[in-house]
């Protein structure tokens, strides 16, 4: 019988959020009056690709996702840019392509898991104690225990008791890993039937929430999209002058209020606004505060039955923004955030400044929502949509396919 063993998994304790004023109660009533932030200026010049993103002590540098979008097809949209990736037209110029720029930013990654195979199955057989090493290795990189160890018994089954050598084990493995990551790789795609298309942009503090909405927002009025921002994190003034900026740097309207304002208010008038400017796309900001869970599912909960009341079908989207630094509290993260609102897709951030990138493989594996945006660097050319393939070659230390 091959070999196979079950661990428990050690999942760490999620960090607490930075200390913030408690959310006061909020009225269940028709929306706020209006006090929507002027609309942001055109831009009279190209956005320089290498500008590092505005940030605030919350959403740092290094935040990034990555989208695509689906064709928008009504009659008065505008037309997108060729392909399913908005942000190809930004690439023109750049030193290396995507999938450059993807092994560059799972370098981390791939040093870890791809030097580790390299040190463990150097001339020797797959025996029982060389699978043992390769699930420590799959566990100490974030894809889970359980995940682990369905990848090193399908390889022990293959090859049990053969000699291998490092890159037979890493091109297996990876077709092991696009196998799991497959099924969860779906673009975000823009419904045209709704106008706008209301993204509900959810995620911890810090997670890099407001920086991807900001990177996404860029992408779609490259593209030619109207898109409509709110800055629903009232409570972080930061995020709100942060959201602002990329309303400024994208000409995308924004609507904001005073510190502390009610956000389900603020969401109401920004779709109404949205509406009335016949935006393809309305993206919604939102405050991350776990450590007050009861307050933070009332507010998310409000925001949706407020949306509502204008579309009863809003949000079409609510996506989750995940920090892969955090390696397997992102999954405590998905679980919590689950509790609170359903949650329809995923947006992996900071791949680049962690060895953690395993963690997307095992919240593919343990949840199977869908994953619609990695980011691996800092500018908006780093958003793009999940392409499972060269990220599971990438993962384990091969050359992304196209490079």
């Amino acid at each position: 019988m091959l070999w196979r063993r079950k661990r428990k998994a050690k999942r760490p304790e999620q960090p607490p959020a930075d200390e913030v004023p408690e959310q006061p109660d909020l009225e269940s009533g028709g929306a706020a009056q209006s006090d929507t932030a002027d609309t942001g200026e055109d831009m009279t010049a190209a956005f320089v690709e290498s500008e590092r993103v505005p940030t605030d002590s919350a959403d740092t540098v290094a935040a990034n996702a990555a989208t695509t979008h689906g064709p928008v097809d009504a009659a008065d949209a505008p037309a997108p840019a060729a392909g399913n990736a908005p942000v190809e037209a930004t690439e023109a110029g750049r030193k290396g392509g995507w999938l450059s720029r993807l092994k560059g930013g799972l370098s981390r990654s791939s040093s870890k898991v791809g030097g580790g195979i390299g040190s463990i199955f150097s001339k020797r057989k797959l025996d029982e104690e060389a699978l043992e090493d390769l699930e420590d290795l799959l566990i100490s990189a974030d894809l889970g225990v359980d995940t682990a160890s369905r990848l090193a018994q399908q390889l022990g089954e293959r090859r049990f008791d053969k000699e291998v050598d490092p890159e037979t084990v890493r091109a297996a493995l990876a077709e092991d890993i696009a196998e799991i990551l497959e099924p969860v790789a779906q673009p975000l795609a823009l419904d045209p039937s709704h106008k706008p298309h209301v993204i509900l942009v959810v995620g911890v503090n810090g997670s890099g929430k407001t920086t991807t909405i900001g990177k996404l927002a860029k992408q779609w009025t490259d593209a030619g999209y109207r898109v409509h921002l709110a800055a629903g994190d009232t409570f972080r003034a930061a995020a709100v002058e942060q959201l602002q900026i990329w309303g400024e740097r994208t000409g995308a309207p924004v609507t904001a209020k005073e510190t502390g304002a009610d956000a389900a208010g603020l969401a109401y008038d920004a779709l109404e606004s949205a509406r009335q400017e016949n935006a393809d796309v309305l993206l919604i900001d939102t405050a991350g505060r776990l450590h007050n869970k009861s307050n933070l599912m009332a507010e998310l909960q409000k925001i949706v039955r407020v949306l509502q009341k204008l579309d009863p079908s809003a949000p079409q989207d609510t996506l989750l923004v995940l920090d892969a630094t955090v390696g397997q509290n992102a999954v405590q993260q998905v679980q919590t955030f689950r509790e609170l609102i359903d949650v329809t897709g995923i947006a992996l951030t900071k791949l680049d400044g962690s060895a953690r990138g395993g963690i997307l493989v095992a919240l593919a594996a343990d949840y199977g929502l869908p994953v619609h945006a990695v980011g691996v660097g800092e500018t908006a050319a780093d958003l793009r949509p999940f392409a499972p393939i060269p990220f599971a070659r990438a993962l384990v230390g091969l050359e992304p396919e196209g490079t």
